[in-house]
């Protein structure tokens, strides 16, 4: 009897499309309950980081491309921490230390790195919209990834 071995290539794609569906999903989730407002103000907020404020004037199909850059973000750091995982034998030592400090990561990446080098408006610092963003990625993304990379490598080896 043949051993399953599971596939990186689609634990990758899984992963990557769980973590930014729960992401985008409590994003526009938090948005519409603290707003009161379209959720899609959210994903035109992703787009404005390419096409500037043009994109809150555009309508669905700059909604579109909000979610389109949000997914290759979210695979990005999927595909990151898949590569990183078994190179760092720490990080298997304690899954949700490893997914909080992965979330905590990602929040440093995007809110040092990648938003002010994009074209989305920039807003004074509010550490209780940091830390909700932080929760959030954390929650969302680092746990998830942590445990299902776990669960991949130790089935690999």
């Amino acid at each position: 009897m043949q051993s399953h071995r599971p596939s990186l290539l689609k634990t990758i794609l899984f992963s990557g499309l769980l973590v930014g569906t729960l992401d985008i999903a409590t994003a526009l989730i938090q948005y519409s309950v603290q707003t009161g407002k379209d959720p899609l103000f959210v994903l035109r907020y992703i787009a404005s980081g390419v096409f500037g404020n043009d994109a809150f004037a555009g309508g669905v199909h700059m909604a579109g491309w909000g979610l389109f850059f949000h997914f290759v973000i979210a695979f990005s750091f999927t595909v990151f921490f898949f590569f990183i995982y078994p190179k760092l034998g720490i990080l298997a030592k304690n899954r949700v230390l490893t997914g909080i400090f992965y979330g905590i990561f990602i929040w440093i990446v995007m809110n040092l790195g990648v938003l002010p080098l994009s074209g989305v408006p920039q807003s004074p610092f509010d550490a209780g919209r940091a830390t909700r963003g932080a929760l959030i990625l954390i929650c969302m993304i680092g746990l998830p990834l942590s445990f299902i990379a776990g669960r991949f490598y130790s089935r690999v080896d």
